[in-house]
């Protein structure tokens, strides 16, 4: 389910019908400032709820709210046609001790499925992990060398967006990635941000120099792999 909602299937994974249900609204009082939602999307326009933290606010309403909902709504307004970094934006927005509704839509399940095709495969790196199957805009396909550091980066750099925002994306993860190159300190990587698209998003400093932190650390090699895999857990 979690490779599914963040758009992360891989060749050899299965594809489940996810097929829309009954609608239902819930009342949520924010507590807390954080609701301890991940929303992702589907790119057509439909946010999910991806994963919900242990002990938050959801996770107490667990036998209504799921992970793979569909949120349709927030008091009365459609969320039809936004991001999930805006809904995602949205709920943090509330200020705690707000009450309001989130209209959801739960996927049946009645266990339909599409196997992949089965085909010879042949030997070489794409299955190994060493490098990635890419396919442009052009139509072509190319194989390339997959940039170790950089998807430990955008790992990490997705647990920092989670934690911040309740999101987790990679295409953004991967452009702050990008901003983060050639910048020898957090001050310059800070201004990249606020004069870039992402600026938008109005990140704090603290989480600036968070996300700053993370990317020189890994860099620079000061994160051992299994500390890194143990953060993930």
């Amino acid at each position: 389910m979690t490779q599914l909602l963040g758009g992360q299937i891989g060749l050899t994974d299965f594809i489940f019908a996810h097929v829309k249900g009954q609608p239902k609204e819930i009342d949520i009082v924010k507590s807390e400032p954080a609701l301890g939602l991940t929303i992702t999307d589907n790119g057509a326009g439909y946010a999910f709820i991806k994963r919900i933290k242990d002990g938050s606010i959801i996770d107490r309403l667990k036998t209504l709210v799921k992970v793979g909902d569909h949120i349709e709504k927030i008091n009365d307004k459609s969320l039809i046609g936004t991001r999930h970094f805006e809904v995602a934006k949205m709920l943090k927005d509330l200020p705690v001790g707000a009450t309001f509704t989130m209209r959801l839509v739960e996927p049946n399940a009645f266990g339909f499925h599409v196997e992949p095709a089965k085909r010879g495969r042949r030997p070489g790196d794409v299955k190994s992990g060493t490098k990635t199957l890419r396919f442009k805009a052009d139509g072509n396909v190319s194989v390339e060398d997959v940039d170790d550091t950089m998807v430990k980066a955008i790992d990490r750099i997705n647990s920092l967006l989670e934690t911040f925002m309740g999101i987790h994306d990679s295409d953004l993860a991967r452009q702050i990635w990008d901003l983060a190159q050639n910048k020898k300190n957090p001050s310059d990587f800070a201004m990249a941000i606020d004069e870039s698209e992402i600026g938008a998003f109005n990140f704090t400093d603290e989480f600036i120099f968070d996300l700053w932190a993370a990317i020189d650390d890994i860099k620079a090699g000061r994160i051992k792999e299994e500390d890194y895999e143990n953060e993930r857990l």
